[in-house]
């Protein structure tokens, strides 16, 4: 799509940073706009309209539309893909039919897949073949296959931490060409394997330290595609077996490490005050190994559709409609447009940030970001809502209620895109169905479904495409995403102080009491644990 100079200076435009020229995103794709819209159903100004509207046919229609994306583009959606750039182009063009005027927030991210296992074999003075348990790629390794001399750098393969590699002054005397073997410990992997590039070695093994608890393959990361040779991490005995004079190996690793381009994408009302912005968001991309349809084109597609029907109505708070890329490594598009935000003095323009990830597991729980912390306390695996966020937290329990529905609770663990929102104090809340948690006896007869079985068995798998929905739950939490939106549309007083009380809506109204203790889950949000910045990395 095309960027006006004058798109660049509106209000949406000063929070993001536009994409110039053209994107030919639409011929990447070649899927049509949703044939039906919502938006043309009527002014869905009130919330049985507008859940009306939000239908879990026009829901499920995108995810089959974002489905049949992942199918034409190698099975999957991610960022940096074919598959990511159609499913933007759809978002896009279903936003230009609704009558919205949709922007795109470009930003540079670290790319990598590896496309087949790597190998390790010691190759001389007696050829071994190790177990594909004692070693692993790092993440942004480099690609390509070598047999060369083994070289140890600055080891002798004793237990314990090491500085193995960590200087450039440890590659004195390497030989230009050999293979460096390196201890792990005292530095990153990204920085013992960059002063070994710099030493000009074919490849790199960085082996466990030996100590307790540490004798297994190393699995890390570089953290960035840092270097361009091969680095494998390898248990501590394999290190040690390749210690030695005459040892040679084999290495070869087939990996894509790279810096490649990707989006977030905006719409927002032509009403409502500015100076009070309500975000609705949920990230586009899926994980390299599928569709990524319930993470999370469910969310996606709510998303999507309550802003279709939301189209002709008048709010009193402009809302802000946002689609985020590349969230699953690491919610860098979240944090690249709030980090935009703060650097232009414009965070204090969102009053609230409701989050939608993940909204349609098979074996689905009502959960809901416990804002205020009671089911949750402030630990290692929940972070602390800001003020507000408990009445977020409340508004949704209020609704399933309405609707004779048991809800539970999941923690601000940090595993979705409210998390850099809550780290500026912006009240958050949303919803979540369950990942690979396991839900309980009591969760089962609260909600329905399977006790003893993962909410979602095809979490970043490859079968998490349009079977692995379950169309109950997205109806659900469609209708509860279009009730709190345009709620806070028309006021957030209950939460921020801001608007006037809207009738039935007032903030002393009676609260739902009825939370079940045990109903809640842990894990928050779709994205993988090792992704909030877990993994080992010295």
């Amino acid at each position: 799509m095309r960027i006006t100079e004058s798109k660049a200076k509106s209000r949406l435009g000063r929070a993001a940073v536009v994409v110039a020229g053209s994107l030919s995103l639409v011929a990447s794709g070649g899927f049509a706009a949703n044939a039906d819209p919502t938006h043309e159903n009527s002014n869905n100004n009130n919330s049985q309209k507008l859940r009306t509207a939000v239908s879990p046919e026009s829901v499920m229609g995108h995810l089959g539309a974002l489905n049949d994306i992942a199918a034409a583009h190698d099975g999957t959606r991610a960022s940096g893909t074919e598959g990511y750039k159609a499913s933007v182009d759809y978002i896009v063009e279903n936003l230009r039919a609704a009558g919205y005027d949709p922007e795109l927030q470009a930003f540079e991210f670290p790319f990598y897949a590896e496309l087949s296992p790597a190998v390790l074999a010691k190759t001389a003075p007696v050829a071994t073949d190790y177990s594909e348990d004692d070693y692993e790629t790092m993440t942004f390794s480099g690609s390509g296959e070598i047999t060369a001399a083994v070289s140890a750098v600055d080891t002798d393969g004793t237990a314990g931490a090491s500085d193995s590699g960590c200087e450039a002054d440890d590659f004195a005397g390497f030989t230009a060409g050999s293979i460096a073997l390196i201890q792990r410990g005292s530095c990153t992997f990204a920085q013992k394997a960059i002063n070994a590039e710099q030493a000009d070695a074919s490849a790199v093994i960085i082996f466990n330290s030996g100590a307790e608890g540490a004798t297994e393959a190393v699995i890390g990361t570089l953290g960035s595609p840092a270097v361009t040779i091969p680095v494998v991490g390898a248990s501590h005995a394999v290190g040690n077996d390749l210690l030695g004079d005459g040892v040679e190996a084999h290495v070869k690793v087939d990996t894509i490490s790279e810096t490649r381009v990707t989006w977030n994408v905006f719409a927002e009302t032509a009403s409502g005050n500015p100076d009070n912005v309500v975000m609705v968001g949920g990230h586009l991309d899926g994980v390299l190994a599928g569709a990524g349809i319930n993470d999370n084109g469910t969310g996606s597609a709510a998303i999507l559709s309550v802003a279709e029907a939301m189209q002709k109505v008048k709010t009193e708070n402009k809302v802000r409609f946002a689609w985020w890329g590349a969230e699953e490594l690491g919610l860098l598009g979240a944090e690249h447009y709030v980090a935009d935000l703060a650097a232009k003095g414009e965070l204090d323009e969102v009053g609230l940030y409701l989050n939608f990830d993940m909204i349609g597991s098979p074996n689905y729980g009502r959960f809901v970001y416990d804002g205020d912390n009671s089911a949750f306390p402030v630990g290692p695996g929940a972070a602390e809502g800001p003020e507000g966020s408990g009445e977020i937290e409340q508004d949704f329990h209020d609704y399933f209620a309405s609707q004779g529905l048991a809800s539970g609770e999941t923690a601000f663990s940090g595993r979705s895109d409210y998390g850099p929102f809550i780290a500026e104090g912006i009240p958050a809340g949303g919803l979540f169905t369950g990942a690979e948690g396991i839900k309980t006896e009591e969760q089962a007869a609260l909600f329905g479904g399977q006790a003893g079985v993962a909410y979602d068995k095809c979490y970043h798998a490859a079968c998490d495409d349009l079977s692995n929905v379950n169309v109950q739950a997205v109806d659900e939490m469609s209708d509860a995403v279009a009730h709190l939106t345009l709620t806070y549309a028309m006021s957030t007083v209950g939460v921020n102080g801001e608007g006037e009380a809207v009738k039935g809506n007032a903030k002393n109204k009676e609260k739902f009491t009825g939370n079940p203790l045990g109903g809640g889950t842990d894990s928050g949000g779709g994205l993988h644990p090792e992704h909030g910045h877990e993994l080992a990395v010295k």
